[in-house]
């Protein structure tokens, strides 16, 4: 007899069922042309994690359907994350699906949307082969779209674009299309176009096969395909022609076909549509409403046009050792080579390390060598996540990303690799905090264990930066905002048993210096005995904004011996944590060690590590310091009515404004505003609008602080 549903599930989600207990078998060895690792990267409330969750319900990774809303969503795992219904980590998960017989793994990241979480996007990037950026479709690009789509930029990661909730009164495929050209890149061309509008969507035409994907209603498993629609020929022939020019643009063989007025088949189309999405020359472009069965085609679109791991150049590293560059090819047979992009801890398992092998074989049990730390370490497990669940498997293959259970000394960035063939991949870097805030102990256990716990969420989150005031002794937690901090308060008590409060946030200033000056400093103490000696000269002067810290050399005739220069330049290191102003750090300077003097009993390198602190001390001092201040790009979203009170709101906070535009038919503001403005704006916009207005934050750049405010800003410090 046929097997039967058991009654207390839906037909369709009984047959989902029944794929998934099928899929976990899958875990077989797939050909790696047919391998995808992809995230889904957008700005909040897009619909990423509504989009992921269909993609595991429609290739069976889970059975029903987890909403966002209800806090239901597989994703979305952490007890702050149901809480909120945001996403706060990136989540990785495996899936499988068949197109035209072929079978295919999808390696899934899940990104946060939320500014204050973009480390998250950042190294899942890092490690990514392609990426389907989400775009509300009544708003369009909006902030953290830039964002992420720069940050895809920075890792040449090729990228599929989905326009979603076109079912949505305001839903606008063609306004969303045009907003990404205009916004994003001109190479943004549509594969698809939407059969309906608002309320009325119910499918999609697919450009190149001139066939129609058709749904009666989100709760349809397949989808049915029909023939085009009789009133949209012209505009899918229109845009049809569009689509054509663009790839014939970026292969010749083609473009001479197409001059020669031959036709490009659906083969050729497919083929170079591939390619220059590949080589990130076109972006397609389809959308939808997530929701429903037109996620099948975004899997489609997935697996046919975002790259394979073999699809791309070998991976680029630096010999340790040689210093010279060393290429890695995707192949098992090549030496192994993983970056770690991610360190959690783990009640069950302890520290679990989040890994992309890029070439070679992972196996539980071996040992791996840490390059960029200089240890061995034993990957005990090797697993494949599922968001917060676990699967061991015998191994990781080149092009697979995974867990490993074990690793003690990795943190995120680091390579690991074979002893002896050693290489160091690119890090990655990540933004520096701008808000920070005392945290303090509730009771006098959770003081005691308050340090381990900070150590833990710095390792798990690299843009917490953690340090103790000198003065008050307070412990100093800075992050990424305010909301950012908030969440990691709470997971440390739902996660690691610490209960803590925050006080109130304060901004991360910074200083800098205007001129170029030289100092001589000498530490010189003789108090009987064996005394104190150290000199040194010199010369320190400003440099571009972001470029950071630079220390040169430039002893000449053995002035101050070898073994000093590193203690110096500890000491300039250290003076410039806090700086002559407010006692905020110092950046975006070079210092030049011009030389100095010694003594042959009474130096140490202690006594050079306090000339060197003295000497920059001396030079910020001469240079004519300042302050900086951080700046945020801030879109506020505001009736027509209310435009003018919000622009004036605005003004009052120094805000600069950059612009204006039209957004679902709401006034958008587009403008630059310190962050120490911004504090209590949220509140003042909602009573300037009654509660119609609202506004999305996300970092800018440091900027130098009015004169006329500098005086409040270091009163305040003290």
């Amino acid at each position: 007899m046929p097997e039967q549903n058991p009654g207390n599930i839906t037909n369709q989600e009984y047959k989902i069922t029944k794929s998934l207990s099928m899929s976990k078998a899958e875990n077989t060895k797939i050909d790696l042309r047919n391998v995808r690792n992809i995230g889904i990267i957008a700005h909040i409330d897009a619909g990423k994690t509504t989009t992921s969750e269909r993609i595991l319900l429609f290739t069976g990774r889970t059975h029903k359907i987890g909403e966002v809303h209800e806090g239901g969503a597989t994703m979305d795992y952490l007890a702050e994350e149901k809480a909120r219904g945001v996403t706060i980590v990136a989540a990785a998960t495996t899936c499988f699906w068949t197109y035209k017989d072929t079978k295919y793994r999808i390696n899934l990241i899940d990104t946060p949307g939320h500014v204050d979480f973009t480390a998250e996007v950042e190294r899942s990037l890092r490690v990514l082969d392609g990426a389907c950026v989400i775009f509300d479709g009544k708003s369009g690009v909006q902030a953290q779209t830039e964002t992420v789509w720069r940050q895809a930029d920075k890792y040449g990661v090729p990228r599929i674009c989905f326009a979603n909730k076109l079912n949505i009164i305001g839903g606008d495929f063609f306004a969303t299309l045009k907003s990404i050209q205009e916004r994003l890149s001109k190479n943004a061309v549509a594969v698809h176009l939407p059969i309906g509008i608002e309320g009325d969507l119910h499918g999609l035409v697919d450009l190149i096969e001139r066939k129609a994907y058709m749904y009666k209603d989100t709760n349809q498993f397949e989808l049915d395909v029909v023939d085009v629609p009789a009133d949209m020929k012209d505009i899918v022939e229109k845009y049809r022609a569009i689509l054509v020019e663009k790839v014939v643009e970026t292969d010749d063989e083609l473009m001479a076909a197409y001059l020669d007025g031959k036709e490009i088949t659906e083969e050729q189309l497919q083929k170079g549509l591939r390619q220059a999405t590949v080589t990130s020359q076109i972006y397609p472009v389809t959308g939808g409403d997530s929701r429903g069965p037109i996620t099948r085609k975004l899997l489609d679109t997935i697996v046919s046009y975002l790259p394979a791991p073999l699809d791309l150049p070998p991976v680029e590293g630096i010999d340790p050792n040689s210093k010279e560059t060393v290429l890695r090819k995707p192949a098992e047979e090549e030496p192994l080579t993983a970056l770690v992009f991610k360190v959690i801890s783990d009640y069950h398992v302890g520290t679990l390390s989040y890994v992309r092998v890029y070439s070679g074989v992972l196996k539980p049990g071996t040992y791996v060598w840490n390059s960029s730390k200089k240890v061995q370490e034993r990957a005990g497990r090797v697993l494949l996540m599922h968001a917060n669940n676990r699967e061991e498997v015998e191994e990781l293959r080149a092009g697979e990303i995974g867990a490993l259970v074990g690793l003690k000394q990795s943190i995120t960035g680091d390579t690991l690799s074979d002893q002896s063939k050693q290489v160091i991949l690119e890090n990655i870097s990540f933004a520096e905090p701008v808000v920070s805030a005392s945290i303090y102990p509730m009771t006098k256990a959770d003081s005691e264990k308050m340090s381990e716990v900070l150590q833990k969420v710095m390792v798990e989150d690299p843009t917490i930066k953690v340090k103790v005031d000198s003065e008050t002794g307070e412990t100093i937690i800075m992050g990424m905002g305010q909301f950012h901090l908030q969440i990691w308060t709470e997971r440390m008590q739902s996660a690691m048993g610490l209960s803590a409060k925050l006080g109130e946030p304060k901004v991360a200033y910074r200083e800098s210096l205007t001129n170029i000056v030289e100092a001589d400093e000498k530490f010189v103490r003789q108090s009987g005995g064996r005394g104190q000696y150290g000199h040194a000269r010199i010369k320190v002067e400003p440099q571009e904004r972001g470029l950071g810290f630079e220390f040169v050399n430039a002893v000449k005739g053995g002035e101050v011996p070898n073994e000093y220069i590193p203690p110096i330049r500890k000491g300039i290191e250290e003076a410039m944590l806090s700086g002559v102003v407010a006692g905020y750090p110092v950046v975006d300077v070079k210092v030049t060690l011009l030389g100095g003097s010694y003594h042959d009993v009474d130096s140490s390198e202690s006594a050079f590590k306090i000339a060197g602190s003295m000497a920059f001390k001396t030079a910020q001092e001469k240079a004519i310091p300042y302050l900086l201040e951080p700046v945020m790009k801030i879109e506020v979203m505001v009736p027509d009515q209310h435009l003018g009170e919000v622009t004036g709101l605005l003004n009052s906070k120094r805000a600069q404004i950059v612009g204006t535009a039209e957004r679902a038919g709401l006034q958008v503001i587009l403008a630059n505003i310190p962050l120490s403005e911004t504090f209590d704006f949220t509140t003042k916009l909602r009573a300037a609008t009654s509660g119609r207005g609202s506004s999305y934050l996300e970092f800018s750049h440091y900027e130098k602080v009015p004169n006329s405010i500098v005086q409040q800003i270091v009163q305040n410090s003290k």
